[in-house]
């Protein structure tokens, strides 16, 4: 999640990310996403289990922004919120 282009990152694990897009976007829970405005969902990885989410997040949270940045580039070169294309 994002708050803009270039702006704040967050990395989080999720079993269902159209709901969990969806509490971001509309502040539901208080927390990082809501204070710092990560409503835009701009990059993601589907997992086929969740232990190998979990081991990637916590490798992704340690990596410079600079890495986030290009990661999200590569899939996301415009920064396009992403939420309305989960089916």
């Amino acid at each position: 999640m994002a708050s803009r282009r270039n702006g704040t990152l967050y990395t989080g694990v999720t079993t269902d990310l159209k709901r969990r897009a969806w509490e971001h976007r509309d502040k539901v829970l208080s927390g990082f996403t809501a204070r710092y405005n990560c409503t835009m969902l701009v990059w993601y990885r589907r997992y086929e289990n969740v232990v190998d989410a979990i081991a990637d997040e916590k490798r992704i949270k340690k990596w410079r922004r600079a890495w986030k940045i290009q990661m999200i580039e590569a899939m996301n070169p415009d920064w396009r919120d992403l939420y309305p294309d989960l089916a």
